[in-house]
């Protein structure tokens, strides 16, 4: 009986289920995704990690997999479902407002990363057939790992997408293309790749017109029965369906998960599909990379780890340099090209599709397969890291940006402004109430995509890192009225409202306090007044309660107000203060509006 546990799925069960239970709140625990602790379990658990020693410690069945490929439909359902939620983010309307960047910049994408990798590999000594494949195949980046990545909806996303899909399109006619190659290929690869390629057309336009017109009956008749497990049931035969359908074609099953996304996006159900799927998408892309593991033999890594991490970092740049470049060509903000050339970095998990293709077609030998199997196993790996560099850049070059319109309108901006430091939710607050009574008011933010955000919907917000000195003399140069401090990080309120009053010991500086200590603490730092955010928001909480209680509403204001001031003098009790600072009695009400309407500067839209 322990044998046939041994042998047979349950272990490898055990392995997938219980990696899924420890490595997701283990990698959440540190802040790293869970992606590369999938893909180093499948290393270390996978028949070249310790699977290879369970002959000397038979007790190792129950900690690895035993049968590699006995998970493999697992994986690449879990690969389908995927798909299937790209599709559910798209719609007709959206793809064909995405048509110019998928058949622009993913050709582009494409052919140019193939190119500059084949002609590398050739140059280095690879045959011209060899470096055609492996330059098409390493081309290929990661859907199943970039899409969870991004916001398909901004404009780094919205790239990644397009790039991505024209990938997922392309496999097909790559796979008939290298087999047309091959020296043992008949006459007729050509016209079997047209003929293919025709059929799909046909078979895919028959999908999408029969499910929408099919597919909401379907569903209207689940959601009647209030079944989850029926409803479920639906959609994943609507997705084998479809996935199935496409593979009996010629095409990746892949393609048929994304038009049966696709149709249902347009449908009443798609937040229920989306959300019910969640659960098993999640665990069938683990598995997934469970496999990407196992493919990598540790040894082979040990031995030759200097050739590969040249190659790997070769692809790397190279793939990241050529997509920044023609975005940048197609007209893409630096930032934009910057994040998403290093998101698109990494190989992908359809290279090891093209790698086998190539080498069922005699176009490169088993070793060099091998060798990039284990780059692209590797590769994807690192892709969540590539991916923070590619933010980071990002914020870095938009900030480089900001910076310098910061300084340039800091130079014409008006004297006498309230400067609002922080401008995250609490700073447009206060940005629609002084615009509200007229005060011209200038905001100062660090986060240069919200800063980016907020200038296109017309406020008057700058780049700037208000824990520098020089840009406390800047603000200085242009004599503010006021200062209001709206971060959400008490060390650094408490630091800058010690700055600020050391420069200007006669204005008034009113800051967001966490709590009643805090405002406690920014009082002995010198404010003018200190906003406990817990406690504004209970007394808000106790005179909506009052009046839907039935008790006037003037009582209730008088009674909010008498307790506000006795909160008030607690805290500065607690901040041994025997009054409200009045620092040359002049505080922010004080400030005259303009004659007319606000002044306040234009920002660069």
């Amino acid at each position: 009986m322990e044998g046939e546990f041994r042998t047979s799925g349950f272990s490898d069960a055990l392995v997938i289920l219980g990696t899924a239970g420890i490595v997701i709140p283990a990698f959440a625990r540190f802040r790293v995704s869970p992606i590369i602790g999938f893909i180093l379990i499948g290393m270390l658990a996978g028949p070249a990690g310790l699977g290879a020693l369970t002959g000397q410690h038979p007790w190792l069945h129950y900690v690895t997999i035993s049968n590699a490929h006995a998970i493999d439909p697992f994986a690449e359902l879990g690969i389908v479902l995927l798909l299937f939620s790209v599709g559910l983010e798209l719609s007709f309307r959206r793809l064909w407002s995405m048509r110019r960047l998928v058949f622009g910049a993913g050709a582009a994408e494409l052919i140019g990363c193939a190119l500059f990798i084949g002609v590398g590999l050739y140059w280095v000594g690879q045959s011209l057939s060899g470096s055609v494949a492996l330059g098409l195949a390493l081309a290929l980046s990661s859907t199943a790992l970039v899409i969870p990545l991004v916001n398909t909806h901004d404009a780094v996303g919205r790239s990644a997408l397009a790039m991505l899909l024209f990938e997922d399109v392309a496999l097909v006619p790559i796979v008939f293309a290298l087999g047309a190659m091959g020296p043992n290929a008949g006459g007729g690869g050509l016209s079997a790749l047209l003929g293919t390629l025709a059929i799909g057309l046909v078979t895919a336009a028959a999908m999408l017109m029969l499910g929408r017109f099919l597919l909401p009956m379907l569903f209207a008749q689940a959601a009647r029965t209030k079944n989850p497990e029926l409803f479920l049931a639906v959609c994943l035969l609507v997705v084998i369906i479809a996935s199935m359908v496409t593979q009996a074609i010629g095409f990746s099953p892949v393609l048929g998960a994304l038009i049966a996304g696709i149709v249902i996006a347009e449908t009443e159900y798609r937040g229920e599909v989306e959300v019910i799927t969640a659960p098993i998408r999640g665990l069938g892309l683990g598995i997934f990379l469970i496999t990407v593991g196992m493919s990598v033999d540790i040894r082979l890594v040990i031995a030759d780890w200097q050739t590969l991490l040249a190659a790997l970092v070769a692809i790397l740049a190279l793939k990241a340099l050529v997509t920044a470049l023609l975005l940048r060509l197609g007209g893409a903000a630096p930032a934009v090209a910057a994040e998403a050339g290093l998101l698109m970095a990494s190989p992908s998990e359809t290279t090891l599709i093209v790698l086998a293709s190539a080498t069922a077609a005699m176009l490169i030998g088993r070793d060099t397969a091998a060798f990039w199997q284990i780059v692209t196993a590797v590769g994807l790996t690192v892709t969540p890291f590539l991916a923070k560099l590619g933010r980071a850049a990002g914020s870095r070059i938009r900030g480089r940006t900001a910076s310098q319109q910061m300084h340039a309108s800091l130079e014409t901006a008006d004297l006498g402004q309230v400067m609002i430091l922080g401008f995250g939710r609490a700073g447009r607050m206060v940005a629609d109430m002084l615009e509200a009574h007229r005060k011209d008011y200038l905001a100062l933010d660090s986060d240069a995509d919200a800063v980016t955000a907020a200038r296109k919907e017309g406020y008057d917000v700058l780049f700037g890192d208000v824990g520098r000195p020089e840009l406390i003399e800047r603000m200085r140069e242009r004599e503010p009225a006021a200062f209001i401090l709206t971060m959400d990080n008490p060390v650094l309120v408490n630091r800058l409202a010690k700055q600020l009053r050391n420069v200007f010991p006669d204005l008034p500086i009113v800051a967001r306090a966490r709590d009643a200590a805090h405002a406690a603490e920014l009082y002995k730092a010198g404010v003018t007044d200190a906003v406990p955010e817990t406690l504004e928001a209970s007394l808000q909480l106790s005179e909506a309660a009052l009046v839907d209680l039935g008790v006037a509403m003037g009582p209730v204001i008088a009674s909010i107000h008498e307790k506000r001031d006795e909160l008030r003098a607690q805290i500065k009790a607690e901040a041994q203060l025997d009054e409200a600072p009045r620092l040359g009695g002049r505080r922010l009400r004080d400030v005259q509006p303009s004659e007319a309407a606000s002044n306040r500067s234009r920002p660069a839209v």
